[in-house]
């Protein structure tokens, strides 16, 4: 379930309260977690760390574990060859993982436009030191992770995580996800497109059902 809007939980029971919660960090996590994942090559540290993912018991949960499996079988330098060949490459990557260029053919265009300004209304400013354009998915689930937790002023309403998702993320996502997912460089990364694609499957469903 998507979490609910803030003016709903007063009147929610405590046990309600709590699931909601454990719900929206979940949420939180897992954008959280493609967002760090799509920004850099993950170290040796964080692949320690991703070993332990997923139980298998959902089609998300089935999606991290096949991430953990990834992490214990290759090593940091081959995933880091990996991202390279992926996103940076001798000039350009095999994939190009931004929402202009998934949506008009270009870097650059009306929807990063269109994105920045959405970000503006939110408060929401990208790190001086960041030099790609705010249209990365990267930091498109990094944005969803501030709207879906309490990072910013509370939890974001539902209408503004559905109306956010829609136009910036959701409109390219799967699209993203299956192509990196098939991606002739991707091994490590395949396992993270599984995870884009359940994921964004299920923020999908979520958001119509509570329409």
């Amino acid at each position: 379930m998507i979490v609910t809007e803030r003016e709903n939980l007063a009147k929610a029971r405590p046990g309600q309260l709590i699931e909601q919660r454990e719900e929206e960090l979940a949420r939180a996590g897992i954008y959280r977690l493609l967002a760090l994942l799509l920004s850099k090559p993950p170290d040796k540290e964080t692949l320690r760390i991703l070993d332990s993912l997923g139980d298998g018991a959902s089609p998300i949960g089935e999606a991290l574990r096949k991430i953990a499996n990834k992490a214990k079988e290759l090593d940091a330098d081959s995933i880091m060859d990996e991202f390279h060949n992926l996103f940076i490459g001798l000039g350009e990557g095999e994939l190009v993982p931004y929402g202009s260029y998934y949506l008009s053919g270009f870097l650059h265009e009306k929807p990063l436009a269109r994105l920045r300004s959405d970000l503006h209304h939110l408060k929401i400013q990208q790190r001086h030191n960041v030099m790609e354009p705010e249209d990365s998915m990267s930091s498109l689930c990094e944005v969803m992770s501030l709207l879906v937790s309490s990072e910013i002023n509370g939890a974001a309403s539902l209408e503004t995580q559905q109306s956010f998702f829609t136009k910036h993320l959701g409109s390219w996502g799967n699209e993203f996800f299956e192509d990196l997912k098939n991606a002739k460089s991707a091994r490590f990364y395949s396992a993270v497109g599984d995870l884009g694609i359940e994921f964004i499957n299920v923020e999908k469903q979520a958001f119509e059902l509570d329409q």
